[in-house]
């Protein structure tokens, strides 16, 4: 958070411990208060595998190592010169407004409105904050005058319009540089007069009615053309998806993300290019993260456990019949797919599913990143073994986790971070080739 002269009170809700559990140590030198309900809802937490389940714990023992013998009901200061004090609102100190009258409910997230006001009513000579990642509650406080907003720590700004696409067009390339591009298949990028990437970087390198898609790598200082080859029976239909596949296919290459609207083809392209250096890798990993609907979990579903996956793991499957189609019917690659799932060559599972373990010599395939947070996404890579390639994709415009959103997700945090790094890749997919249809619902709807 950015510091400033005046001193506020930062009162934090349960969405933000459970985004980030060391966010009250994020305020610089304000004050941070802990509303008695959110001990309360995180409680409910601390039991599971997930990374809520994880923020909560760990939320909970930071707490702990705080407060040692102190009273939690009373300011106490939070470690480090340049931090302010922690308390907890167990009492509320009302004068007239009451969030559970107002509202007529007394549930939580109203109790929680009613800590704010009650430290708004003792500290009339410091402004109170609420901050909270559901919007919803943040207009809630702004109905009562409490100022409230969103937690920023974690947020890449401006994503619409400056988040890293991965790729340049450079408009009226001299054609000799062009045509010695392609004979030779690749030149130092002082050759082109490019300005030099901090990292991997595409290339859309244009005269007049010509054209040549290339790439450029940081280790050499050399950019190569990237040719439009099929994999596994997908053939690029536009200059992006091969651009991808160049990436993808790249073994010097460890991470690569992928983002893009609906049938911009993310994650067929990643599980093609998995399966063409299936020789590769000791096991293709195929997953996405579970966003259960109504806030209802997955236990809620009828059957066994593979039951109540099959529901979110559809989408992966109907991309592995796409690939398994494109083959004649006298071709034993779709039995070979089967075979590779029998042994387990391939595995699609949830993502929870992979805590705690390291994950070596592995095609890795995260769809849907978008619903993860920071954490997890570094949660993710930090299971990388040895060998280890791990795909990334989604589309940052389209959150389906209720405290999430395009600039506080963990897709786009990672694009923005890793950007530059000479083990990163990273393309933006615009153009939708599902079906003329499903690029209409994307750009008018």
């Amino acid at each position: 958070m950015k510091r400033t002269k005046e001193r506020k009170i930062f009162v934090l809700d349960t969405s933000v411990i459970l985004y980030d559990h060391s966010a009250i140590t994020c305020f610089d030198e304000h004050d941070v208060a802990i509303p008695i309900q959110v001990l309360e809802e995180l409680d409910n937490f601390k039991k599971g595998n997930d990374t809520l389940n994880f923020e909560a714990r760990e939320f909970i023992r930071l707490m702990d190592g705080i407060a040692q013998r102190e009273l939690l009901n009373d300011w106490i200061p939070l470690n480090g010169a340049t931090h302010g004090r922690l308390k907890v609102v167990a009492k509320h100190d009302l004068n007239g407004v009451d969030a559970t009258k107002v509202f007529a409910d007394g549930k939580n997230d109203h109790q929680i409105l009613n800590a704010a006001l009650t430290l708004q009513r003792q500290h009339k000579t410091q402004k109170v904050v609420l901050v909270t990642k559901d919007v919803c509650l943040r207009l809630k406080a702004k109905s009562l005058n409490i100022a409230a907003e969103d937690y920023l720590n974690g947020k890449v700004k401006d994503v619409r319009s400056q988040l890293y696409t991965g790729r340049s067009v450079m408009e009226e390339v001299s054609e000799e540089s062009i045509d010695r591009l392609f004979e030779e298949g690749q030149l130092p990028i002082e050759d082109l007069e490019l300005d030099r990437p901090s990292g991997n970087h595409f290339f859309i390198l244009k005269h007049k009615k010509k054209s040549i898609l290339s790439k450029y790598d940081p280790r050499t200082g050399l950019v190569s053309r990237v040719e439009k080859h099929p994999i596994f029976g997908i053939s690029p239909r536009n200059a992006e998806q091969a651009l991808a596949i160049a990436a993808l296919m790249d073994p010097e290459i460890r991470l690569v993300t992928l983002q893009g609207t609906a049938g911009t083809g993310k994650t067929l392209l990643a599980l093609a290019t998995a399966l063409e250096q299936r020789r590769l890798y000791r096991q293709i990993y195929v997953t996405r993260p579970v966003v259960p609907l109504s806030n209802k979990d997955i236990g809620y579903l009828p059957g066994d456990i593979q039951s109540k996956l099959d529901p979110y793991m559809q989408p992966l499957w109907d991309n592995l019949k796409l690939i398994k189609g494109n083959f004649e019917k006298h071709d034993s690659t779709p039995k070979r797919i089967d075979e590779m799932f029998e042994n387990e060559k391939i595995a699609i599972a949830p993502l929870a599913y992979i805590r705690g373990r390291s994950l070596s010599n592995i095609f890795f395939i995260v769809d849907e990143a978008q619903n993860l947070t920071p954490l997890e996404i570094k949660t993710v890579i930090s299971r990388a073994g040895e060998g280890t390639k791990i795909v990334f994709t989604g589309d940052v415009h389209q959150i389906d986790s209720p405290f999430l959103d395009s600039e506080s997700n963990g897709l786009s945090y990672l694009i923005a971070k890793a950007k530059g790094d000479p083990l990163f890749a990273h393309i933006t997919l615009e153009k939708g080739e599902r079906s003329a249809l499903a690029n209409l619902a994307s750009t008018l709807l």
